[in-house]
């Protein structure tokens, strides 16, 4: 079975944007590939945060993870600092990889053209990315297309290692090769950005109904339509229909279009019928949450299960990698 790879901040509870574009995709191939998911928590520690912020956010990503419907008999799923094979592939990674790689990469440059003092996290960042990926001879990497240029890095540094370590007509690692996720990107609840967590333009996975609501309910809708008499265009409602194409019926997307257009419905009609679908979809993932949260060694379990199945992957492939580079 071909072997998959990705992983995700922690940043905490889960948005519908992560859900919608990354999550739901892990569930639907962790069925079709030997999938490996992690929590990347090295990765978080690039920027300013707290020890105890840090171990709440891992936690309660965990916790989004599993009641999303990641499952550990079907997957591993695991925090990353809890393989330190990560870290040490990295540096590896570091010796075959040209800096100027590093300085081309996009996030890079918005990344240090907003800090006032850069930290060498912030450059090697996709290397640990790369490593994150080989570590597990990974085939394939489901990414959205804001990753992709980082994937390109890791087959370019594949391709390093391979040439300098291992015999000619047998490459070790693979250039993994992009899974774009179904749903390429989520628009916000202001219409002007890709949902994100720190534009507070979202809808977190967990909340009641009534927080969601609260916050869909004053989503930017079509600009044209003024009075609810007026006729829409969903191709000009971003936010509501796109949402709608994620979470509703085909039937109910077709109706929405024909009301939207013919001015049969009203925006809040249009949201209303939104909320029911969403509220049907995410109230399950709620109560597996809140079972979970109240079971906190299932958790425990899941997660070391995973780092056990990662864990005893890792070390065959750096058993092999240093014995190659003659550092074994």
């Amino acid at each position: 079975m071909p072997r998959i790879f990705s992983g995700i901040q922690p940043s905490g509870e889960l948005h519908i944007g992560n859900y919608l574009g990354a999550i739901k995709n892990w569930v639907a191939l962790q069925a079709q590939y030997e999938s490996i998911f992690s929590v990347v928590d090295l990765h978080a520690i690039t920027v300013t945060y707290t020890p105890e912020d840090l171990r709440r956010r891992t936690r309660e990503m965990a916790i989004s993870l599993l009641a999303a419907g990641v499952d550990p008999q079907q997957c591993a799923l695991f925090v990353q600092s809890a393989v330190p094979e990560h870290a040490e592939l990295q540096w590896i990674f570091n010796t075959v990889t040209p800096l100027g790689e590093l300085e081309r990469q996009t996030q890079f440059k918005d990344k240090a053209s907003r800090q006032e003092q850069v930290m060498a996290g912030i450059l090697n960042y996709p290397v640990l990315q790369a490593a994150d990926i080989l570590l597990y001879l990974a085939d394939r990497v489901p990414v959205g297309e804001d990753q992709v240029q980082h994937l390109e890095l890791s087959r370019v540094i594949a391709r390093n290692w391979n040439s300098r370590f291992a015999p000619a007509d047998q490459p070790y690692f693979p250039e993994p090769q992009p899974q774009l996720t179904p749903t390429r990107r989520i628009v916000g609840l202001d219409g002007s950005a890709k949902m994100s967590k720190s534009l507070n333009n979202t809808i977190g996975l967990l909340e009641t109904p009534d927080e969601m609501w609260a916050k869909l309910r004053p989503a930017v809708t079509d600009p044209a339509r003024v009075k609810k008499s007026d006729p829409g265009s969903p191709d000009n409602c971003a936010v509501v229909f796109g949402l709608h194409k994620a979470f509703s019926t085909q039937e109910t997307v077709a109706e929405v279009e024909t009301k939207c257009r013919g001015a049969a419905w009203g925006c809040v009609d249009c949201k209303k019928a939104l909320f029911e679908h969403m509220n049907a979809e995410l109230t399950p993932i709620r109560s597996r949450a809140q079972a979970l949260a109240e079971q906190p060694r299932l958790v425990d379990d899941a997660l070391e299960s995973g780092a056990e199945k990662a864990r005893t992957i890792a070390r065959q492939t750096m058993a092999h990698v240093k014995e190659q580079m003659g550092l074994a």
